[in-house]
């Protein structure tokens, strides 16, 4: 017992801190374009739509080291955007944080795109219909009556997102690296811990991050209920 008590106050915390805001930044990121796709998605036909749902989709089968592979070719130091972002305003997201956010963005997305897709297609057109004779616009009648419908729907896959981002590895690796103090994650800390013999570290990291992503899993299941 002050084994365990030793070895949690002398834990360097710093990767739950930064595996929480990264997944908090990242999620809301992935909730944004999620639900303007999922509707998107749900709501509009046009040539290629399938196609298009696939490409946004893929994050959830290709390897992430593919994903983090396209983020660095995209942003990375020696592409247009990269280069652009360097030369005026002399910032990159190669080993900072902030590659950590995109990477977990990217693969976090479809988790929300498909759950808000599918929320949106189960949403009463008639009540639509109906909010629309009262003189509502279609933005109103999106805010007050579609959202509120797919809302729990969209919040379950937003849970679900907020727990795929906590435990992304490989492409956040690829492109923030596991620099202790400033881009190591928990994921990348338990990878670190266990590299270096440290495997009592290793244990309660792992334990910490099992029952934060237990507690996220029971909440979207509840959420996922309430459809």
């Amino acid at each position: 017992m002050n084994t365990t008590n030793s070895l949690i106050a002398s834990a360097d915390w710093f990767p739950l801190v930064l595996s929480l805001k990264v997944a908090a930044v990242a999620t809301l990121l992935a909730l944004i374009a999620g639900v303007a796709l999922g509707w998107v998605f749900a709501r509009k036909r046009f040539p290629g739509r399938m196609v298009l749902e696939a490409v946004f989709m893929l994050p959830l089968v290709l390897p992430p080291t593919v994903i983090g592979y396209a983020i660095l070719v995209a942003a990375g130091r020696h592409s247009p955007l990269g280069s652009w972002l360097r030369e005026h305003f002399d910032y990159s997201i190669i080993f900072s944080w902030h590659g950590a956010v995109v990477a977990s963005a990217v693969v976090a997305l479809p988790l929300v795109l498909k759950s808000a897709s599918a929320a949106f297609a189960g949403v009463d057109r008639s009540l639509e219909a109906a909010a629309s004779t009262l003189r509502q616009s279609p933005l109103s009648v999106f805010l007050r009556v579609t959202l509120p419908l797919a809302w729990p729907g969209i919040l379950a896959g937003t849970l679900l997102a907020f727990a795929r981002a906590m435990g992304e590895f490989g492409a956040s690796l690829m492109v923030a690296g596991s620099i202790p103090q400033q881009t190591q994650t928990l994921s990348m800390a338990i990878y670190d811990a266990v590299q270096a013999g440290h495997d009592d570290l290793a244990l309660l990291l792992v334990v910490v991050t099992s029952l934060l992503s237990v507690t996220v899993l029971v909440l979207s299941n509840r959420f996922f209920s309430l459809r």
